[in-house]
């Protein structure tokens, strides 16, 4: 009787199995690595479903508490509630939520890039890892070129800060920020720049960013940052299609009407401080000469990039 019970069990193990789904190998592509102990921490298999991996190392704690505050903003765009609006004599206004079936998530419109201004890539992480700076950025670019990718693109890193951008001042809701690991008095590495025309083209395409709208932060902060400097390669990167250049050959003399304030403004520049928006616009275009004068030259370079705009 044993033995009868024993085959039906067997019988039964080899019908389950054959009505179970097939395990198939899933190819994985490590997208990210732990820097401290070089193990892969997320991959995706075949199906394009992220596969979870418990990381562990400096940015434990940092991943855990990233992953909670991205559970609360999307509780947050799931409430459907109605605008609770009350008018002069008190009375609320009668409202009520409809949910429309034509909506999407908000992507990003510009770039700003930046220089850490620090010492190391690990400085910079640790100094965007916690709260106290209150800093961050969506990308950080290493010296050998590593990206590590700290915000989801679709969320609001705090990278731009006060500024302006022709009519743009809260640039953080618009746009993603890069660092670039730099101390502000170094050239940048082929790695770094290798890197970010990769990565630039990459937002490029995914969202649709126009060529005019990658800057960097001393565009959009000119009273009070000088990031990413006149080192910057801001030539190359207009030769692949992000932010213009001068061209190569200045045949126009600007006309004798030329406002240079009215230029700078047309780029988008804020000229509310004037000496502080050229200061700006010539460490990302003119780059041998940062003095708040505009030499002849620097007019005709200015005129010539406005009409790009």
């Amino acid at each position: 009787m044993k033995q009868i019970y024993f085959y039906l069990f067997l019988f039964a193990v080899s019908v389950l199995a054959g009505c179970s789904p097939k395990v198939v190998p899933v190819k994985a592509k490590v997208v990210a690595t732990d820097s401290a102990k070089a193990r892969p921490i997320v991959v995706i298999d075949t199906n394009a479903k992220p596969v979870v991996i418990v990381r562990r190392g400096p940015f434990a704690k940092t991943d855990s508490f990233y992953t909670a505050k991205t559970d609360s903003l999307v509780a947050l765009a799931k409430k459907q509630q109605p605008a609770m609006l009350i008018d002069s004599s008190g009375m609320a206004i009668p409202s009520d939520f409809v949910g429309t079936v034509n909506f999407g998530i908000r992507k990003p419109n510009y770039v700003i890039i930046h220089f850490t201004a620090q010492d190391s890539i690990q400085q910079t992480l640790k100094t965007f890892t916690l709260t106290s700076t209150q800093t961050s950025a969506h990308y950080v670019i290493a010296k050998d070129g590593k990206i590590f990718h700290m915000v989801n693109d679709y969320l609001r890193a705090n990278h731009a800060g006060a500024g302006k951008w022709g009519s743009v001042t809260d640039m953080n809701s618009c746009s993603l920020g890069i660092e670039i690991d730099n101390n502000g008095s170094e050239p940048f590495t082929d790695a770094e720049v290798k890197s970010l025309l990769l990565l630039l083209d990459y937002m490029k395409k995914t969202y649709n960013i126009p060529t005019a709208n990658f800057i960097g932060h001393q565009d959009f902060a000119p009273k009070r940052k000088p990031d990413p400097g006149p080192l910057f390669p801001w030539k190359i990167l207009a030769q692949h299609g992000f932010g213009y250049w001068a061209d190569d050959l200045l045949v126009d003399i600007p006309p004798p009407t030329f406002d240079p304030a009215i230029a700078l403004r047309l780029i988008g520049y804020d000229t509310s401080d004037l000496n502080a928006a050229i200061v700006a616009f010539k460490r990302h275009f003119v780059q041998t000469d940062i003095t708040p004068q505009l030499t002849p030259m620097d007019l005709m370079v200015l005129y010539n990039v406005s009409k790009k705009y």
